[in-house]
């Protein structure tokens, strides 16, 4: 059917009925003066439906906003943010001053856009006051909009440098075959996307996923850094990406992110929702690993292997009171640091968090520098909070995960 309005006079013929001609030459049978009418009152509700959309149609991001739309700006600690910017500001002298940190269109900010800012705060005395007008000065608030805040940490496992009965689970060191690639030097719109893989015969092949490695895929190469006693805290350790080895005799080895093994990163805590297991609103790390306790190693390591993303680890140098190194090539601030989706918001800029904390529900609002990324860290308005270390840290950060409004600070 067409669509055409059918008269009921038309009948059995299903063919509509044509209006007849009116005096005034129109087509509607109405006087000129009642056609105007209409007319009038049609254009005027046409003219309203078009103020009400304009007026309810979403805002769309990124947009440029005043430090007044900032929720709590005010009331931050500014001066707690300067030395994760100095730190990264140590980090990008090095790189070319037109190399990108990240960032599409408007957004995309190179070494040479940031370095008045760096020049200045190396200069600026102490004090919230003179941070937030150097930050007022030198940077101008984007909006985001808001997405999903999570949080990470530097999590502490027991280990040991040799295999035994007890530590069996190891933590390896990168393949030396392993190739990652980015794929935006190729496609520019796959600009911040990586792949990796082996490369065999001049073509690149995937690399064994997560359960080929647990079955031995590694074995026997000299690759295990350390063993650890607890397979789910080697598993939510590649989470983390970092962390930190205690070994019996009271050495502590520090343990970065090195590469991947090229394969998608799968949150596993969406099988327990989809099979019952958890609710969605109560998934967190916490729950995760309680299911996995309940549950035996059998079913845990059959959970944990449906995440085929493996993650490979370098020895850091690190004095024990400072945070792991993240993408950036800086030190990780807790509470400071963020890792986002760099293919939207360019490494090193501060980055402002107007989310929830979880441990208390009070507002969690604060500047932030934007010096990691994660895998599972995608989109514009994404962010993951590095919380610390300790048992604190954990506990904020396998709680959070909640919407939040992000805003990065461009370069003026």
């Amino acid at each position: 059917m067409l669509g055409f309005p059918v008269s009921r006079e038309a009948g059995a013929r299903g063919t509509a009925t044509r209006p007849k001609a009116g005096r005034g030459g129109g087509t509607n049978g109405l006087p000129r003066s009642e056609r105007e009418g209409i007319g009038a009152r049609a254009g005027l509700s046409l003219f309203l439906l078009i103020l009400l959309a304009a007026c309810t149609a979403p805002p769309t991001y990124p947009r440029d906003v005043v430090f007044a739309d900032l929720p709590g700006w005010a009331a931050d600690r500014h001066a707690e943010a300067i030395p994760p910017l100095l730190a990264t500001c140590r980090t990008i002298a090095g790189l070319p001053p037109d190399r990108p940190l990240g960032g599409t269109g408007a957004t995309q900010v190179t070494p040479a856009a940031l370095a008045p800012a760096c020049t200045e705060a190396a200069t600026l005395p102490p004090g919230d006051a003179a941070a937030r007008a150097f930050l007022e000065r030198r940077f101008r608030p984007v909006a985001l909009g808001e997405g999903t805040l999570t949080g990470y940490f530097e999590p502490e496992l027991r280990g040991s440098p040799t295999r035994t009965a007890r530590f069996a689970t190891p933590l390896h060191a990168r393949p030396p075959e392993l190739v990652e690639a980015d794929l935006g030097t190729h496609i520019a719109e796959l600009r911040g996307r990586r792949i990796a893989g082996v490369v065999r015969e001049g073509r690149l092949h995937p690399f064994p996923d997560r359960a080929a490695i647990l079955a031995g895929a590694l074995d026997a190469r000299g690759l295990e850094l350390a063993w650890v006693d607890d397979p789910a805290d080697a598993f939510f350790l590649q989470v983390q990406g970092s962390g930190r080895v205690r070994f019996e005799d009271g050495r502590v080895l520090r343990l970065g992110y090195a590469g991947w093994n090229g394969h998608p990163y799968v949150a596993i805590g969406r099988f327990l929702v989809e099979s019952g297991a958890l609710p969605r609103e109560r998934v967190s790390m916490q729950s995760i690993r309680a299911w996995m306790t309940q549950a035996g190693p059998a079913e845990a390591a059959a959970l944990m292997a449906r995440n085929p993303s493996y993650v490979f680890f370098r020895v850091l140098d690190l004095p024990p009171e400072q945070g792991p190194v993240g993408t950036l090539g800086a030190p990780l601030t807790p509470m400071r640091s963020v890792a986002v989706d760099r293919t939207h918001v360019p490494l090193g800029l501060p980055v402002w968090v107007s989310g929830r904390d979880p441990l208390d529900g009070a507002p969690l609002r604060r500047l932030t520098l934007a010096q990691d990324t994660g895998g599972a860290i995608r989109g514009l308005a994404r962010a993951d909070l590095f919380t610390g270390w300790g048992e604190q840290a954990a506990e904020r950060a396998g709680r959070m995960r909640d919407p939040a409004a992000l805003f990065v600070l461009l370069p003026r």
